[in-house]
């Protein structure tokens, strides 16, 4: 590609001068005949096999159950259609399609996280967990308007505890014994 560039010495520095120091002030032959002394003896140890690291077998991502039809992309796009349109609209209607697009959106990733945990493709368990302990979360915080907001963070909490255990064991027993991939 382009020339390496060189210190140049005291000699002047002008190019193809006397000597050419480097920062511990030796000469070019010196390094020369070093680097060769170097290239000579690794040449006479007997060769070592190269350890090769064993790649995991690729495995597929797990067919979704509706065949080949895009239906999470689909799902996804219209929540991404609704979120622009509800932001454009704005005022009640506006945050209806807001809170539908999360909704949605949520959905298609959560769909796609429950078909590969259970597959055994790849471990979701705290995102299944927080989902569960989301919704036990709002669950109560709606259904119980009396009750406090630590009692609904706190049985979303215990939720997401006791599904983390769960969705844990049933990661390991699907992918045969690996904790998370």
């Amino acid at each position: 590609m382009g020339r390496r560039s060189r210190k140049r010495g005291a000699a002047g520095g002008a190019p193809g001068g006397a000597r050419e120091v480097s920062a511990v002030g030796s000469t070019r032959a010196e390094r020369d005949a070093a680097r060769r002394a170097r290239a000579q003896a690794l040449a006479r140890e007997p060769a070592r096999p190269h350890r090769v690291r064993a790649r995991p077998a690729t495995r597929p991502k797990p067919p979704a159950p509706w065949g080949s039809f895009p239906l999470t992309e689909l799902v996804v796009l219209l929540a991404i259609v609704l979120l622009v349109t509800g932001v454009i609209v704005w005022g009640d209607r506006g945050r209806t399609m807001v809170v539908a697009a999360l909704a949605l959106g949520s959905l298609g990733g959560l769909e796609v996280s429950i078909r590969e945990h259970y597959a055994g493709y790849r471990s979701h368990t705290s995102l299944l967990a927080g989902a569960a302990g989301v919704a036990v979360t709002l669950l109560v915080a709606v259904g119980f308007r009396q009750a406090p907001l630590g009692v609904a963070v706190g049985a979303g909490a215990a939720v997401f505890a006791l599904c983390w255990w769960l969705f844990r064991r049933a990661f390991r027993k699907a992918s045969g014994g690996v904790a998370f991939r």
